[in-house]
């Protein structure tokens, strides 16, 4: 067992896990962030059944809990001892048991349909996305402050996840030798191609790609960005695990998205998943995937703005140098070699 625990914590943490249903929540939140309505929905169970059994389990300390506008996500937490003890008993569990079979597929069909309602939105909204995006922010203020937490370069391979309309692509043009955009929609990905042709960006080319398994080797590319994306994914940390992943020693990760708010509608209307996230949980993910958090920036609306105009954060990530060793010929090759 990892860590050490009171008698007593253990006792209470055991009593917490053991009946059938609060067992069943444990495994589908150690697979990732659920809502109250996600389990509702995975397990066929009311709401108020399922927010006591959350309720037992979060007194125990096997999961954490935090609120994003009127909805709560939880989720078990491999930095904390509870969550540790949780992770513990759930490694004797049979995952081919039928029961945790089924509730796994039904949460993945859960994910897939929240993604899929994302991407319709983008294909809807394909031409006018950046028009959409400005109605939000201040886009000009944002851009300078990407080109500022980037520095001037150059960068051997610049990779855009959920490139979308490739404006990160065509900001950042001229500190990229090779740049690869990626994303799901086939609207984007035409309407990318289509400006980054006009613009006359040879070195820049967009991929239809899964933001969670990309079809990059590890360690080859100098700068990954994920701009205002985060808050359509089901799994945000998933992502930047992979992010990490294709990023060489020194390489940095750069994310924008909004700070926490309250606008439900987007929700609804713009396939959001996510109300914006809080620095200490970007950051912590951040640590999670191996990198060194280096800034964290927000950019708050001018005085007087209209309420839907959100704030928007910037945090920037390193791959520590020391973490991997590999020859830059070798990861010349691999450039030359990407997709």
């Amino acid at each position: 067992m990892t860590g050490s625990f009171a008698s007593d914590d253990i006792v209470a943490a055991l009593k917490a896990a053991a009946e059938p249903t609060r067992l069943r929540i444990l495994l589908l939140l150690a697979g990732g962030e659920l809502s109250v309505k996600d389990l509702t929905v995975i397990l066929g169970q009311s709401q108020p059944r399922i927010s006591r059994h959350l309720k037992l389990l979060t007194e125990a300390g096997l999961i954490e809990r935090f609120r994003e506008g009127s909805w709560a996500y939880f989720h078990v937490s491999d930095r904390s001892a509870g969550g540790r003890l949780a992770l513990d008993i759930l490694a004797l569990v049979d995952r081919d048991d039928r029961v945790v079979a089924r509730d796994r597929e039904r949460a993945d069909a859960l994910k897939s349909e929240r993604e899929a309602a994302a991407q319709t939105y983008f294909q809807a909204h394909a031409a006018d996305w950046d028009r959409i995006r400005a109605l939000h922010i201040a886009e000009r203020d944002v851009e300078q402050a990407i080109s500022d937490a980037l520095g001037p370069g150059p960068f051997d391979l610049l990779v855009d996840l959920g490139t979308g309309t490739g404006r990160i692509l065509e900001l950042l043009a001229d500190r990229y030798e090779r740049g690869l955009g990626f994303d799901l929609s086939n609207a984007m990905l035409a309407y990318a191609r289509s400006k980054l042709s006009t613009s006359k960006l040879g070195q820049a080319q967009v991929r239809h790609g899964d933001i969670y398994d990309l079809s990059l080797q590890d360690e080859v590319a100098d700068v990954v960005i994920m701009h205002q994306v985060l808050h359509f994914l089901s799994e945000p940390a998933l992502a930047l695990r992979e992010a990490a992943r294709v990023l060489a020693p020194g390489g940095r990760l750069l994310i924008v998205d909004f700070a926490p708010h309250d606008l439900e509608f987007l929700r609804e209307e713009h396939a959001h998943d996510r109300l914006g996230f809080a620095p200490a949980q970007v950051e912590n993910w951040m640590k999670d995937s191996g990198l060194v958090p280096k800034l964290q920036r927000d950019l708050a609306p001018s005085p007087g703005s209209e309420p839907e105009v959100l704030t928007v954060s910037l945090w920037l990530g390193e791959q520590p140098r020391e973490a991997k060793n590999r020859d830059r010929s070798a990861r010349s090759r691999t450039l030359q070699e990407a997709p």
